[in-house]
């Protein structure tokens, strides 16, 4: 059956053709609210378990996510891969090239999230907690999540999947929809079976990780029928062209290997400069006041910085298809702008209220306290820099040119603070406020690179052809 939705309504051609403030505004916003909404449920995880199995059990799923995030970062960069050809086809207005593309990810996904991670996960989970230095107790509670989790991390994986797909074809509503149901079922599921309803025993950790799996199962069944049923912007070719085709699964490699690289530096320095932490001599309140003020407060930039870089690489991709590369740096410059202004909104807060954020978060220990305000001080600065850099990270993988972050991020992101880090304690001068200044560096540094990387307009040059879409 050949493809039926071919007309030029398929994909919102607003994107490339009408007012860019708008467009990059109307694909960033459902992704901010989707990942503020997110959020959620890692705090109702963690009071849970924290009130009825304790602080191991807190331990246990902070150390199983550590593993989980490097693990998922590293094979979810093949949805970066897709978003490029996605975006490119889409602006070119060929849907059955989109469909081909989206076909063969989640052929993709299928095999990697069956035949790859379920199995490797589960036997090599054991080995995994003992390379982070697991403690025996934590290991208990950790051992039964990290299996649970990767025998279903099949439905997290093609709802990653389809939510990438449908931000890139121009669709960001329908994500926003599918995460805010995953989160919603998240909870339910996670209060049930982690404190226990009527028949069913609490688990505990066990529950946090099942509720998580069956959450992403139930959504990504309901995506999935949606795609069948062809009501989205993104189908699945019809019969008779539906073999592997290696000439796209190549690609879909080429373009995200490097974003999975690039992600999996990102987690590896953040456990690096945890381990300079706790190396100060205040090194609990230290990790008291990182954890709330960078990973709990500054996450509400960086998630909606991450919409805009989402925003940016579809505007990117799709203008570049559709033949249109000046459109391009017009949405960078206008996704940046929009980050600014939020961040320093939210920089505002971190100087005038910091004592109250903190003290949102149960912080009330005069040393955690003293660290903290000082630590919101230098991101408020560090806002401005994080969400222009990632505007313009995104517009570079949209176009294709994956490869750039990566090695911006080894600069930035290893060389400039963790490189700082062991100066400084190679010096004994190693303090709190020398960390955040790294911190700070290490940020200013990626932005002055992304946005000049983008300005060379080297990104023009990247080709992208998968041949006849009959093939």
């Amino acid at each position: 059956m050949a493809d039926t939705a071919t007309s030029p309504s398929r994909f919102d051609r607003s994107l490339v053709e009408g007012p860019i403030p708008q467009a990059v505004w109307k694909l960033a916003w459902p992704t901010m609210a989707q990942n503020m909404i997110g959020g959620l449920q890692g705090v109702i995880d963690h009071a849970l378990v924290g009130h009825l199995v304790g602080y191991a059990a807190n331990a246990a799923i902070g150390v199983s996510w550590q593993i989980v995030l490097v693990v998922i970062v590293f094979i979810t960069s093949l949805y970066t891969g897709m978003g490029v050809l996605v975006a490119r086809y889409a602006g070119a207005n060929q849907p059955d090239q989109v469909n081909r593309v989206f076909y063969q990810a989640t052929l993709a996904t299928l095999f990697l999230g069956l035949v790859v991670l379920a199995p490797a996960g589960y036997l090599l989970a054991p080995s995994l907690l003992d390379l982070v230095h697991a403690a025996p107790e934590v290991k208990a509670q950790a051992l039964p999540f990290l299996r649970i989790f990767f025998l279903g991390s099949i439905g997290m994986l093609l709802f990653f999947m389809l939510g990438g797909a449908l931000r890139a074809a121009g669709d960001a509503r329908t994500p926003m929809g599918l995460g805010i149901a995953l989160t919603v079922l998240n909870i339910v599921f996670n209060v049930v079976l982690i404190a226990g309803a009527g028949p069913i025993p609490a688990l505990g950790t066990r529950g946090s990780a099942l509720g998580t799996a069956l959450a992403g199962l139930a959504v990504a069944g309901f995506g999935l029928w949606k795609v069948h049923s062809r009501t989205l912007v993104v189908q699945f070719p019809g019969e008779g062209r539906r073999g592997v085709d290696w000439g796209i699964i190549r690609a879909l490699f080429r373009f995200g290997l490097p974003a999975g690289f690039q992600g999996v530096v990102m987690n590896v320095a953040g456990v690096m400069l945890m381990r300079y932490i706790g190396s100060l001599a205040q090194s609990a309140q230290a990790q008291a006041a990182y954890a709330v003020g960078y990973i709990e407060l500054f996450s509400f930039i960086t998630w909606t910085s991450v919409g805009l870089a989402g925003a940016t690489a579809t505007m990117a991709g799709q203008n570049l298809g559709a033949g249109r590369p000046e459109r391009c740096l017009e949405a960078a410059r206008v996704a940046a702008r929009f980050g600014l202004g939020i961040a320093a909104t939210l920089g505002t807060l971190f100087v005038v209220v910091p004592r109250l954020l903190l003290g949102l978060f149960g912080m009330d220990d005069p040393g955690v306290v003293a660290i903290g305000v000082g630590l919101l001080r230098y991101l408020a600065v560090s806002g401005f820099f994080i969400t222009v850099a990632l505007a313009y990270t995104g517009a570079l993988q949209g176009t294709g040119d994956t490869r750039s972050p990566l090695f911006i991020s080894l600069a930035s992101q290893v060389a400039i603070p963790i490189g700082t880090c062991a100066l400084l304690q190679a010096w004994g001068t190693l303090t709190p406020e020398g960390i955040w200044r790294a911190i700070v560096a290490g940020h200013v540094t990626r932005c002055a690179l992304s946005v000049l990387r983008f300005r060379q307009g080297a990104w023009r040059k990247i080709v992208v052809d998968l041949g006849a879409a009959g093939r």
